[in-house]
Order: structure tokens, then C-alpha cells, then sequence
């Protein structure tokens, strides 16, 4: 009988909480987003299922070893740690680190899985649009807007005392304007680990969203006529051009805020590698095998973060109101920066192309060319729609910087 009744108390199903039961819903919901409708399913599948391994009870796959020092009962280890730090034993547990929480050290905690996916993001982008057309870099700009907008969002919310957030949290949070999963992943590890699941869930949710997000808003923005507006063929940019941009952008940014040096300048790298023509393996390396690996363990990194205590907050509700808040905000900068341009210069810009300044590539730009269809079946704006989509991949990063310098140093 004590050995069936230790067997019964083994079950995880013994140990269930409800906070537990409500994160394997929400696990099992990202899981069903992916596969059945393809949101994002390269990072919610594993996200997913990420949170799936870190809410069985019981498992303490994503508990690091303090963590583990709290939920389990091993009063030698316990006595060890309690010597070193010269205090008395009063609390209950310690094992190590199990397999989440190891992932989470080193593929997010180190920042190595976003800079490896800024390198591979870096090795698949064409510059070519926007070298062509260098004022898409100015619309690109534009909607980082939406970041600012949302950092001073969250830190209205917690003045006025309805969601409480640090100025660290107001600025990982503000980094989801910039549709840039990567950058918002590896920001709100530097600045709001705490937060880490919910931003990188909305970041993710509302890039997958962005065919729904964009067009109402870039509609509502222009008129007819501007939707039809034709631009001039893009020149041919040179080999030298390519090969050169990626180096006298990374030395202008770097050397004037060194905080964007890393993301920047791996971004750069994997760029520097496909147009420098003389290390196709490693180029070719970098776009398919290596960014899936990485791309694995940054998802079930993720989802290590996707536990009650930190998921099932009044803060995550604040995230995914301001994440769509700064969405929008991002796009309609982008789209009202455009027309902006257009009544200082004869080339017109179709003021479309503005919404894709947002950094979901190639998403943003495929929007921007299918609601220019709409009103002209003609007018084909993807290439034109990829100079300011590259510009804020950049803008972003630079964002990111920007945070990192000045929210550490206060």
C-alpha cells in the first residue's frame, strides 16, 4: 500500500496546479497557431512546445539550479550553499540546472541565439533595394517610431499606477514595435528576462499578424490616388556597392554607439559573407543549417520562460496591448514619413511601401505590394517595399543599442 500511495504521490497529475494546467493550454494553443494556421511555426511550434516541457509538474526541466533550491528537499546540498554564503539553511532545495534552463543560459542568457540569427538574417538580405533607392532608409527610420511610442506607453501605464513596469521593462517591451523577433529576444534578455516569454510570444504572434495589423491602417493613411502612385524603376547597384555597404554601415553605427555593434555587426557579417562571392559554404552555412539549429534551441529557450509565475501576470496583458499598440504606431510613421518625402521630391513614393519600415521581412514588404495590387493590378511595389523593410532590420538594431545604452546606465 506505501508503495502504491509513493507511486500515486510520484504522478505529476498529483502535483498539477492550475497555473501549470492554464500554461499547457496556452502551449498547446502556440502549438496548434503553427501547425494549423502557420503563424510563425518556426519559432511557436518550439516555443510551444517549449512551454509544454517546462509546465509538467514535477520535471523542473526549465528550474536552474536556484530555482531547483527552492522546489525540491536535499538539506546536504542545501547545507553547502547556506556554509558559502554564510547564512542559516531556511530554505528547502537544490539539484542542477536541467535541460531548459541550460538551453536558456546558453542560447539566450549568453545572447548567442538572437546574434547567430542576426548573422543568418544577415547572409539572406539583398541591400540591393535599398542602395537603389537610399531615402527608404528614412521610412525605415520612421517606424521605429513605434518603439519610442511604446516604451513612454508602458511608462504612462505605470504612472497612472494601472500595470507596473520598470524603465528595463517599458524598453524591452517598446523593442516589439520594431517587428524584429530576434532583436526583442535578445533585448528583454539583457533588460527583462522576467518578461522574456510574453515579449517574444507577441513579438512572434504580432509579426504572423501583420497581413491583419498593416492594410487597414495604410488604407485609412492615403488616398486612392496615392495607392496608384507608379515609382521609377529601381538602377542596378553595383557588386563594389553591395560589398562596401555592409562595412561603412557597421563602422558609422558602431563607432558612434558601440551598444549596436553586436547585433549590427553580425548582421553585417552574414551580409559581407553572401555579397563578398568567396565563402559561399560558409554563407550557405549560415542561411540554412546553422540558423535552424540556433533557431531550435532559441525556441525551446523561450518557452522555458513560459511558466505561471511569470506568464500568468496583469504585466503580460500590458505587453500584448502595447505590442499591437506598437504595431500600429510603426506602420502608420512609416506610411505618413512617405508622404512627407513626396512633398519634397519630384520622384513620388507610393506611401505603402512606408508600412513595411517595420523589420517583418519579408512579410511587411509582401503587404505593402499586395494592397498597392488592390488598387492597381499593375503596380508591383515588392522590390520597392524591400528598401525600407531591410532599412528597419537596421533601425531596429540600432534601437536596440540605443535601449541598452541608455536604460543600463541609469
Amino acid at each position: 500500500m506505501e508503495s502504491l500511495n509513493a507511486l500515486l504521490q510520484g504522478m505529476g497529475l498529483m502535483h498539477l496546479g492550475t497555473g501549470q494546467a492554464i500554461m499547457l493550454l496556452v502551449s498547446l494553443l502556440l502549438l496548434w497557431l503553427a501547425i494549423a494556421k502557420k503563424f510563425e511555426p518556426l519559432l511557436l511550434l518550439p516555443i510551444g512546445f517549449g512551454g509544454l516541457l517546462s509546465n509538467i509538474p514535477e520535471a523542473g526541466l526549465a528550474l536552474t539550479a536556484l530555482e531547483s533550491l527552492l522546489a525540491h528537499h536535499d538539506a546536504g546540498q542545501l547545507a553547502v550553499i547556506a556554509a558559502k554564503l554564510n547564512c542559516a539553511p531556511d530554505v528547502h532545495a537544490i539539484k542542477e540546472a536541467l535541460a531548459l534552463a541550460l538551453f536558456y543560459k546558453v542560447a539566450i542568457g549568453s545572447g548567442v541565439a538572437p546574434l547567430v540569427i542576426f548573422m543568418g538574417v544577415g547572409a539572406m538580405t539583398d541591400f540591393g533595394p535599398l542602395l537603389a533607392n537610399p531615402r527608404t532608409l528614412l521610412l525605415g527610420a520612421a517606424a521605429q517610431f513605434g518603439i519610442f511610442a511604446t516604451v513612454l506607453g508602458a511608462l504612462t501605464l505605470n504612472y497612472f499606477g494601472l500595470i507596473s513596469f520598470t524603465l528595463p521593462q517599458a524598453a524591452a517591451i517598446g523593442i516589439i514595435g520594431g517587428a524584429d523577433g530576434p532583436t526583442a529576444i535578445y533585448l528583454s534578455g539583457k533588460l527583462a528576462p522576467e518578461l522574456l516569454g510574453a515579449i517574444a510570444v507577441a513579438a512572434y504572434s504580432y509579426m504572423a499578424l501583420v497581413p491583419l495589423i498593416q492594410p487597414p491602417i495604410m488604407k485609412a493613411l492615403t488616398t486612392e490616388t496615392e495607392r496608384k502612385i507608379r515609382m521609377v524603376q529601381l538602377r542596378t547597384v553595383s557588386k563594389r556597392e553591395k560589398i562596401l555597404f555592409p562595412v561603412v554601415l557597421l563602422l558609422l553605427v558602431a563607432l558612434l554607439l558601440p551598444d549596436a555593434a553586436p547585433l549590427l555587426g553580425m548582421f553585417c557579417f552574414g551580409n559581407l559573407m553572401r555579397e563578398s562571392g568567396v565563402v559561399e559554404r560558409l554563407s550557405d552555412t549560415v542561411q540554412n543549417g546553422l540558423i535552424n539549429i540556433v533557431t531550435i534551441f532559441l525556441g525551446l529557450s523561450v518557452g522555458a520562460k513560459l511558466v505561471a509565475d511569470k506568464f500568468l501576470q496583469p504585466q503580460t496583458l500590458g505587453i500584448l496591448l502595447l505590442g499591437v499598440v506598437a504595431f500600429g504606431i510603426g506602420t502608420a510613421a512609416g506610411v505618413l514619413m512617405a508622404k512627407l518625402l513626396n512633398l519634397c521630391s519630384k520622384n513620388k513614393i507610393n506611401p505603402l511601401i512606408g508600412s513595411a519600415g517595420v523589420s517583418a521581412v519579408p512579410m511587411a514588404a509582401r503587404v505593402s505590394n499586395k494592397v498597392g495590387l488592390e488598387s492597381d493590378p499593375q503596380n508591383f511595389l515588392l522590390m520597392h517595399a524591400m528598401g525600407p523593410n531591410v532599412a528597419g532590420v537596421i533601425g531596429s538594431a540600432i534601437a536596440a543599442g540605443v535601449m541598452l545604452k541608455y536604460v543600463l546606465a541609469m
